[in-house]
């Protein structure tokens, strides 16, 4: 009897699975193209109709039916051409053929739970064996992680970009870079008519905070055209051939949307150099990145850009030509560039300062920092009950976005008065060289880098004379070194090994460990002396620096002229 009921289930599953045959042979199956190849077959002859459903449209031209997704072309152009239909997305064959799957499905199921005791029996055994293994649970978990990574790539979608380069100040080197390709993905047709090839990939290279991403959302709002932004960590996968699988639906995507902008960030974390540790994974991975950067057709319009703080570390295949062509360095931003971003970080916002004064200040500033630092004074003015940002709001927040919040400590008075002795010794040298600072505290110096292409030899003893300010008066005063003179004495050691190996300022050209030695003593003995000839100056500003905790520029230049007239 058993027999018999399977028989007929059988029968049935075959006869709906006709049926199901049958309603797909005659669903029609649109062919999905691109919108440069959508633009190419429409030049000549138009559609007579074209219907919008879902993200696609459609329409049939020389008896074949075609859709091309609708966020890559402009509908509003396109409607002028052509009527345009909007349809729902209930499509009554579609819907009919998801109820048969799920009835067949629930068949499948019960057929199976019928004849569930009858399998347990015949299986009792072997589940008793040692070795018996049960598979189910591995070819569910091995099922449902594939199900899950094809639901997930079939929902790559692309981004809308609208910034652009007004919204991306200090970026003026990178902006002419990318003018051309800006105007390529715009009109493609003008460069393919040439026979001009643009670069497939531009690699921006640059430190964290430079705007890399920024910049690569600022193209394709400028374009106007669909941008796919991806992690290279997102592409590393546990499985093999995930990550692979990865690579080529994303590209597969961006060519159905051309012209369009892939953006790979921090992609050293997939594109390093093969060999050494070896990750047959990661390196799948990069062999499909690879593959599907040679095969771009002319024609595409699908532009790659790549953004990596990391470059030495990058494969050699992924920079050779025919790849990565372009390379644009993305650096920090000089002093007419921080007033940019200032001014566009501060437009919805009531501000009562200087930009060029508050730019000085932030030497070394990326436009990421700047942000943060605008941020955060103005949560500074809100904590205040005010509504305008102001300068001391700005300095009040300065170091913390530099540095974060440092912890602070209960000091002795004994403790006190050699910082106020070491804050206002390197205080004092940088107002006697001329190197431009903020503020003393007992914490802190306030010194700024020098904004310079070039700086002279004396222009760095300077600086290192002031880095060993504090180690020289206490030795002076005390005759004892302090721990607390540790980043001060590791800048002045990296200051006078730049000025020996890579400028080649020491005593002999090719430089040796013993010129940066001499440097050094030369620069700390140079200041013990001239602590010993203004010793009452130095007593000024440490009695001051007790006082008061902080010290403007101008407030020690009027105790050092005091001193002086008096």
């Amino acid at each position: 009897m058993q027999k018999f009921k399977n028989l007929y289930f059988g029968i049935f599953a075959i006869l709906l699975a006709l049926a199901l045959f049958f309603i797909f042979s005659l669903k029609s199956k649109p062919i999905l193209i691109s919108a440069t190849h959508s633009q190419t077959i429409t030049q000549n002859t138009l559609p007579k109709v074209a219907i919008i459903k879902g993200d696609y449209l459609y329409f049939t031209l020389n008896n074949k039916e075609y859709k091309v997704a609708k966020s890559s072309i402009n509908l509003q152009e396109f409607g002028q051409k052509v009527p345009l239909e909007i349809k729902s997305n209930f499509d009554l064959l579609q819907n009919l053929t998801e109820i048969a799957i799920i009835f067949i499905a629930l068949l499948v199921i019960l057929f199976f739970f019928s004849n569930f005791k009858k399998i347990k029996s015949q299986n009792i055994t072997s589940q008793n064996s040692p070795k018996y293994k049960n598979p189910k649970e591995s070819y569910e978990n091995t099922a449902k992680s594939f199900v899950n990574e094809a639901f997930n790539l079939h929902y790559i979608q692309p981004i809308t970009s609208n910034l652009t380069f007004e919204d991306v100040a200090g970026i003026s080197e990178a902006k002419n870079e990318l003018e051309e390709i800006i105007d390529y993905l715009k009109s493609p047709k003008k460069y393919q008519d040439f026979g001009v090839k643009l670069p497939k990939g531009v690699l921006l290279v640059g430190v964290p905070g430079v705007g890399k991403t920024l910049i690569a959302k600022a193209l394709a709002g400028e374009a106007k055209v669909p941008f796919f932004y991806q992690s290279g960590a997102s592409f590393v996968q546990i499985y093999v051939g995930m990550g692979a699988k990865r690579v080529h639906d994303l590209f597969t995507k961006a060519k159905l949307n051309a012209p369009s902008i892939i953006f790979i960030d921090e992609i050293d974390a997939v594109g390093k150099a093969r060999g050494g540790m070896r990750n047959d994974e990661r390196e799948a991975t990069l062999n499909q990145l690879l593959t599907e950067m040679d095969g771009f057709e002319d024609s595409s319009g699908v532009m790659v850009i790549g953004a990596t703080n990391n470059v030495e570390s990058l494969d050699d295949a992924l920079l050779r030509s025919g790849r990565f062509d372009r390379r644009i360095f993305v650096e920090l931003p000089d002093l007419q560039e921080r007033i940019k971003i200032l001014k566009v970080h501060t437009r919805n916002k009531t501000c009562n300062f200087d930009f060029e004064e508050i730019s000085k200040l932030c030497v070394g500033f990326s436009g990421a920092a700047l942000a943060s630092l605008i941020n955060e004074a103005a949560l500074y003015a809100i904590k205040r009950n005010s509504n305008t940002i102001t300068k001391e709001d700005i300095l009040n927040v300065r170091d913390k976005v530099m540095l974060g919040v440092r912890k602070k400590l209960s000091f002795s008075d004994k403790e006190k008065e050699i910082l106020a002795y070491y804050q206002a010794a390197k205080a004092f040298s940088a107002y006697s060289l001329e190197i431009p600072f903020e503020k003393a505290t007992l914490m802190s110096d306030g010194l700024k880098s020098i904004d310079k292409e070039f700086l002279s030899k004396n222009e760095i003893e300077s600086k290192i004379k002031i880095y060993l300010s504090g180690i020289a008066v206490l030795e002076l005063l005390y005759q004892e070194r302090y721990s607390h003179a540790k980043e001060d004495l590791n800048t002045a050691k990296t200051l006078a090994r730049q000025m020996v190996e890579s400028y080649g300022m020491g005593e002999y050209l090719l430089g040796r460990e013993e010129d940066v030695l001499k440097i050094l003593e030369e620069c700390k003995n140079e200041r013990f002396v001239f602590f010993k000839n203004y010793r009452a100056i130095l007593e000024s500003i440490k009695t001051s620096l007790l006082l008061n905790e902080k010290l403007e520029y101008n407030e020690i230049g009027q105790l050092v002229q005091a001193q002086f007239n008096g």
